[in-house]
């Protein structure tokens, strides 16, 4: 079964329009983005063990990947330079395919407990600086390449979402006999193409976090 959406947004008339409903932006928001860190944005980068990455290839196909690692493994290089090292993942390199080809980037930075998230507009470009490979090793093992960001905006994320999702609250989250079963979904997709078992799965996926996190 297929759906279609109706009444579909599909000119800049009708988002003003849209915009009219909704009245202007706050003064905090309308005032808050800024073109590189300060000692505050700075201090929140450095306490973050977890990004989001968004990318895009050439032809617009959009991708969203975590990174986290300890908190400060993203580098400040100076106001609107960071780095982001490349950690082994499952080695799809869809990000790093995408920024290839499109440098635009955004982030969005978050602390675990804290409900308003950073966020980092800019373009990237991928390096392997061995100078900045050092800086990010782990355990004595480097990085093969890493992620290169210059900021061209940046700003504090309200904590809405946050707030309405109760992502932080432990009385909200799921018993662990209710979580859907990672191994059983993954096997699910495989299966279109191989046959695989959950079980299966779930080895490989228990072997990959014990073995090839660095």
């Amino acid at each position: 079964m297929s759906y279609t959406f109706r009444e579909q947004i599909t000119s800049m008339e009708q988002f003003e329009q849209l915009k009219e409903q909704l009245g202007p932006p706050g003064k905090l928001a309308a005032n808050k983005a800024r073109p590189g860190l300060d000692d505050h944005s700075r201090d929140y980068i450095e306490k973050s063990p977890f990004v989001m990455i968004a990318t895009s290839d050439a032809e617009g196909h959009c991708d969203v990947s975590p990174r986290g690692d300890a908190p400060g493994f993203v580098q400040i290089l100076d106001d609107t330079h960071l780095f982001i090292p490349e950690r082994p993942g499952n080695r799809r390199m869809d990000s790093i395919h995408n920024l290839i080809t499109n440098a635009h980037i955004g982030l969005i930075f978050i602390i675990p407990g804290l409900e308003e998230t950073f966020r980092v507009n800019g373009k990237a470009c991928i390096t392997c600086d061995p100078e900045l490979l050092k800086l990010s090793a782990v355990g004595g093992k480097l990085p093969l390449m890493g992620i290169g960001v210059e900021i061209e905006e940046c700003y504090l994320h309200c904590a809405k979402a946050f707030k309405r999702s109760g992502l932080w609250q432990a009385n909200s989250w799921l018993p662990t006999e209710q979580r859907p079963s990672v191994a059983r979904l993954l096997a699910a997709h495989i299966s279109v193409s191989f046959p695989v078992s959950a079980e299966e799965v779930d080895e490989q996926l228990q072997e990959s976090y014990t073995k090839r996190l660095y």
